[in-house]
């Protein structure tokens, strides 16, 4: 079978999803209490509308948003809120949280089914809206912005990304595997928010059995969808190098996938979309992957909206004795967390916990251009990082720095194990404060 991919650069890392691919979704037994952080999506966080004392029932909102791009947050519980604090989340941004201890016996109101099949668009955009669903692939974008399409422009093509190319991580395998009908369901509503002329659905080949399933589920409901298996090549996941692989369509810079007609949307979001429109339930639960070489039980795992790192940790068995890092996400994008007890987002699609998995060194750059050779945005990465070293932030800017994704290819394939990605975020802020 020849299968589609983006052609310039990329790797094609260990994907070490054995560790929990066929480990099915377990429902994490409710904590005693949640971190519920205002800083769950892109954009500006939410304003906290609780204040300490103050009883907090499931699905209540508790965060406003704060802008165009920015989403609500509801409380995951039936609890009281204990304290008003400042936490850090896992990207490291520091925002307000409400801890909420967990009532003994919660309720359960999202029993009953609501046909949308007699509503509009605005309708349907307006309680994705209302239930605060952001991109669950990790960006977090709010997706009742992605999903609005200006006056003036047309959606050619729907495009579902369910490649989950980051090594460890099967969080949405597990939904496509246990429910693909949710998730088609979920992309039919997109569907008519944003009326599309194609629906595609690209999932890489080593998710065969995935890729079988939801076509199989398709054909019996008749439902107008392509799925489209690609070539098992990171970073695939991301939109830009996806969209040159199932449409040929390259995004120019400094534009979205909307500037070529298209409109991403992840997997996981499909499922919570099907949630909140069919059951009326607001995202304040998620599906991550608890996996890596130092965990004793890999799971994956359906968790409350703030649920603390030590709980997921400690319900898959805890950590082996040669652990070295908690990475929250996935290894080549993820982030280094330093508190086992930093709270999920709506983001945490993964939580790794690794032993150390190369030598702790770095050398001077050798000028190999491997770099270069594996950059699939077809940027400089040696020297935009010798001109962020010397502090020519703007020069940097100049090679195309701002196009950079932070997908980690030039450093994984770096001999000299040179901090590329770090250096390119610090070089971004730097020549954000400089302009």
């Amino acid at each position: 079978m020849k299968l589609a991919t983006f052609r310039r650069g990329g790797v094609h890392p260990d994907d070490k999803k054995s560790l929990s691919k066929d480990k099915k979704l377990e429902r994490l037994p409710l904590p005693d209490e949640l971190v519920v952080s205002m800083s769950e999506h892109l954009g500006a966080p939410a304003v906290l509308t609780k204040k300490k004392g103050d009883t907090v029932t499931k699905g209540e909102v508790i965060g406003t948003a704060s802008g165009y791009i920015s989403a609500d947050v509801h409380s995951p519980v039936d609890g009281v809120v204990t304290e008003i604090r400042k936490v850090r989340v896992q990207s490291g941004a520091v925002a307000d949280a409400a801890v909420i201890k967990c009532n003994s016996e919660q309720s359960d109101p999202w029993k009953e089914k609501h046909d949308w099949n007699n509503l509009s668009s605005s309708e349907l955009l307006d309680i994705v809206r209302a239930s605060g669903i952001v991109g669950m692939g990790g960006a977090t974008f709010p997706t009742a912005v992605k999903l609005t399409v200006p006056m003036g422009k047309s959606v050619d093509a729907l495009v579902v990304n369910s490649v989950e190319c980051e090594p460890y991580l099967t969080s949405d395998y597990r939904l496509m595997i246990e429910r693909p009908e949710a998730i088609l369901e979920g992309v039919m509503i997109a569907s008519r928010i944003v009326s599309p002329k194609r629906i595609i659905i690209g999932i890489e080949a080593n998710k065969m059995d995935a890729v079988s399933l939801l076509s199989e589920k398709a054909r019996e409901k008749g439902l107008p969808v392509e799925v489209v298996p690609l070539r098992v090549k990171y970073p695939q996941g991301d939109e830009k190098q996806l969209l040159k692989a199932l449409l040929g369509r390259e995004v120019p810079s400094g534009k979205l996938p909307l500037d070529v007609g298209a409109v991403v949307c992840n997997a996981g979001t499909c499922n919570a979309i099907y949630e909140a429109v069919v059951f009326h339930k607001p995202l304040i639960e998620r599906v991550i992957t608890v996996s890596g070489e130092s965990i004793n039980e890999p799971k994956n795992l359906i968790a409350p909206i703030g649920t603390k790192f030590s709980d997921l940790i400690a319900y898959c068995g805890g950590e082996k004795e040669d652990v070295v890092s908690l990475v929250a996400g996935g290894p080549m994008m993820g982030f280094a967390i330093y508190d086992e007890d930093t709270p999920m987002v709506k983001g945490s699609g993964g939580l790794l916990v690794l032993p150390a998995l190369i030598d702790d060194f770095s050398a001077p750059c050798v000028l190999c251009g491997k770099c270069v050779q594996h950059c699939p945005m077809g940027l400089q990465p040696n020297k935009m990082f010798r001109n962020i070293k010397y502090g020519n932030y703007q020069a940097a800017m100049d090679l195309g720095l701002m196009d950079c994704k932070e997908c980690g290819c030039c450093a994984y394939t770096c001999p000299s194990h040179l901090p590329l990605v770090q250096g390119f975020k610090l070089g971004k802020k730097m020549g954000r404060k400089k302009k």
